[in-house]
């Protein structure tokens, strides 16, 4: 029986401009009438005449709305031409397997459904990201084609009868108007483990957990936050390195995670931080809702900053299978994130690059074959592998140094920094802050910083004393399709490597999320206490930006 396709009227909704990784909104927005049609078919229409005949990946983190979500996807898809979807199990895909997925069977690209770290349930967030065929996020020029059809829309075509149950793996053919279009319903798992196994070696890190090569097994505490991860986490290191049971929790997706907000950092993953420092776990980690964040900690919740477990990882490729063949190119970093890996880079005669926030920017230096390994302070980090980060890449590629160094986190890091010196890093992030005086702050500091007499100027606070030497609001040119990104962050450069980023956050799904980072780089003291050494450079921004007086705020949301 042939379905046919319904052309439905609709009205353009405000707003629809996707941030840095997508459109992310309360549920009860993407709940309205035609308003997530509305979105899915502008991204659809703004693959243009590629768009007849493709494959499409299409999954999510599992929160609350992504089935259904999933299902209205299939029949938008079909009624646009699309001729076959890979559907994750239940909708539920994590961003690297979409990405890995992707890659793999040469799609066009994929429909993503999450709103990443942001909390889950029908009163909180959910999100529709699009990446492109390289497996990446879609760059600047298609998100704002994107928003453009958005802004113009009339009508969206559905097939509104096609009926497709997504919880069972298996394949389903349709006739559409005569023309063919088939939905594969696929493990959500098979594919990324695949991938981790010719990337890694899973025979020598089973060895290595499971204690035979050691003579003592690897203690882990692995918390997938009631995300997408849960199942990942339990076929890889339960299943194939032999983990304990014991050694996983929170590995069941939930539509509102549990009540926990998926964000793995010392707040939010307090669980963990607090579980791991009794001293009883030799590594413990956390991933966020759709999997492509970690945090790494080791003994006694010793806590490796994004920024040192980039460069920490930088510093021992050679311990993974894959870059033994595959080679190192170039390292790049957020430049938000302290420069830790950069010395890497430099010690190693490799290139390094910094880019805007967002992983969209360092997929171009991938495809080019100048980039091999990059992270973002954020909890993100990730390999050329696929083109987005990857939660799970990350914890099993610091398990490969372990095992390759014999050593524990806390002195693989100590030894990384007797060799490099430290970035003392922190971030707060101030969220959900009224946008208009945010606005405010950003516009008053960005003329302040930029104003002539700003550089050379001195700052002191704690016996300590900065001058600056640079600053201005961070733009970013392409070095391979020359694009150019501008008005990045707000960023103050000090004669001693010290700096200053303020900006704000693309990720939030109401009002404006402040972020303030502050990087200080020691050689010698190494072994400081990062709240006591960043203390004076903290008091410095605060003046300087002012935020305590343009946000209402006396202290952060998040400390990281």
């Amino acid at each position: 029986m042939s379905l046919t396709v319904e052309i439905v009227a609709t009205k353009p909704y405000e707003g629809q401009k996707p941030g840095t990784s997508g459109l992310r909104k309360k549920v009860k927005v993407f709940t309205q009438p035609n308003y997530t049609e509305n979105f899915v078919q502008a991204i659809l229409e703004a693959n243009g005449a590629a768009l007849v005949g493709s494959t499409l990946v299409v999954g999510g983190d599992g929160r609350f709305y992504c089935k259904e979500a999933a299902e209205l996807i299939v029949r938008l898809s079909a009624a646009n031409g699309v001729s076959k979807l890979l559907v994750g199990q239940n909708g539920i895909l994590s961003t690297p397997a979409v990405s890995s997925l992707i890659r793999h069977n040469k799609a066009l690209g994929g429909i993503v459904l999450t709103a990443s770290h942001n909390p889950g349930g029908p009163e909180n967030d959910f999100g529709i990201k699009f990446n492109c065929e390289n497996g990446g996020p879609a760059p600047d020029a298609f998100t704002n084609h994107i928003y453009k059809i958005t802004t113009e829309i009339k009508e969206y075509k559905l097939v509104r009868n096609l009926q497709i149950d997504i919880s069972k793996v298996g394949v389903t053919s349709f006739d559409i108007s005569g023309k063919p279009f088939t939905v594969e319903v696929i493990d959500s798992v098979a594919n990324y483990v695949r991938h981790m196994e010719e990337i890694f070696d899973f025979a020598k890190l089973k060895d290595f957990v499971s204690g035979k090569a050691t003579g003592k097994p690897l203690k882990m505490r692995i918390d997938a936050m009631n995300g997408v991860t849960g199942s990942y986490v339990r076929e890889i290191f339960l299943n194939r390195l032999g983990a304990t049971e014991s050694s996983v929790v929170h590995t069941t997706p939930l539509p509102d995670f549990g009540g926990l907000h998926p964000d793995p950092n010392l707040t939010y993953a307090k669980d963990l931080v607090d579980t791991v420092a009794h001293g009883d776990y030799d590594i413990g980690a956390a991933f966020d809702g759709d999997g492509d964040r970690n945090m790494i900690i080791g003994s006694k919740a010793f806590f490796v900053t994004p920024s040192d477990s980039l460069a920490v990882i930088a510093h021992y490729l050679e311990a993974i299978p894959y870059f033994q063949k595959n080679g190192v190119q170039g390292f790049a970093r957020s430049m938000p994130t302290a420069s830790a890996v950069d010395l890497v880079g430099r010690k190693l005669g490799k290139e390094v690059f910094e880019v805007p926030t967002g992983w969209k920017y360092f997929g171009n230096l991938m495809d080019a074959g100048r980039l091999c390994l990059c992270g973002e302070e954020s909890f993100g980090t990730g390999s050329n592998h696929i083109r987005e980060k990857d939660g799970i890449w990350a914890v099993l590629a610091w398990i490969s140094v372990m095992q390759h160094t014999g050593k524990g986190i806390e002195d693989i890091l100590k030894q990384h920094w007797s060799v490099y010196g430290r970035n003392y890093f922190t971030r707060y992030d101030y969220e959900e802050c009224a946008s208009d005086p945010c606005n405010e702050m950003v516009s008053t500091m960005e003329k302040t910083i930029t104003a002539p007499e700003f550089v050379g100027k001195s700052y002191s606070s704690g016996g300590k004393t900065y001058k600056v030497k640079e600053a201005d609001n961070f733009s970013y040119t392409d070095p391979v399709d020359k694009s150019v990104a501008t008005k990045q962050g707000l960023r103050i450069v000090f004669e001693d490597g010290s700096r200053i980023v303020v900006r704000l956050s693309g990720t939030g799904s109401s009002g404006a999320t402040v972020r303030l980072y502050i990087d200080s780089y020691e050689k010698e003291n190494v072994l400081g206490q990062a709240s006591v050494m960043l203390k004076p450079l903290i008091d410095i921004a605060l003046e300087i930006s002012q935020l305590p007086k343009f946000t209402g705020r006396n202290a952060p949301t998040v400390i990281t």
